[in-house]
């Protein structure tokens, strides 16, 4: 059998991340909100969020041609596919004080948990097929993680 393309597998597994055995999700995620803490290091709030914002829409488009590619090989929804979750991570990273551990820390635990449990629309989602649905669920996890982080700087 053919190798997968190999753009399609660095981008896809989160520049190999995804091959983490104990939780590729998680290791994903880690790997996004530690790339946006060091973007904080280096860039302003503004453009912070407009790169993160660009990462976002980027990874989204390179994720859902990256799964698509490698969905015939490694199967529907590959769990070494990670590329959602760095994307779906910087959507409430977005709205986190630059370079802010506590509000990073807090943005990476809200998006895992509702990329884990997958409650209020994000599992009706997840069973659908095809790249774009890969990332769509780990967007809307992403989503609802930024209503949460946004309520906690609004009521601080």
């Amino acid at each position: 059998m053919k190798r997968p393309p190999i753009l399609a597998v660095v981008f896809g597994s989160g520049f190999g991340s995804g091959f983490w055995p104990w939780g590729p999700g998680t290791a994903g995620a880690l790997l996004a909100t530690v790339i946006w803490l060091g973007m904080a290091q280096v860039l302003n709030t503004i453009p912070l969020f407009l790169t993160t914002l660009v990462l976002i829409l980027l990874f989204t488009w390179i994720g859902t041609w990256a799964a698509d590619k490698l969905e015939p090989y490694w199967g529907e929804d590959p769990s070494r596919v990670v590329i959602d979750e760095m994307a779906g991570v910087w959507v409430p990273l977005l709205c986190s004080p630059a370079g802010d551990l506590i509000y990073a820390a807090s943005s990476f635990v809200i998006f895992r948990f509702f990329d884990i449990l997958k409650p209020l629309g994000i599992r009706a989602l997840d069973r659908r097929h095809g790249g774009f649905w890969v990332m769509a669920d780990d967007l809307l996890a992403g989503f609802y993680s930024l209503i949460i982080i946004v309520l906690a700087r609004w009521a601080a």
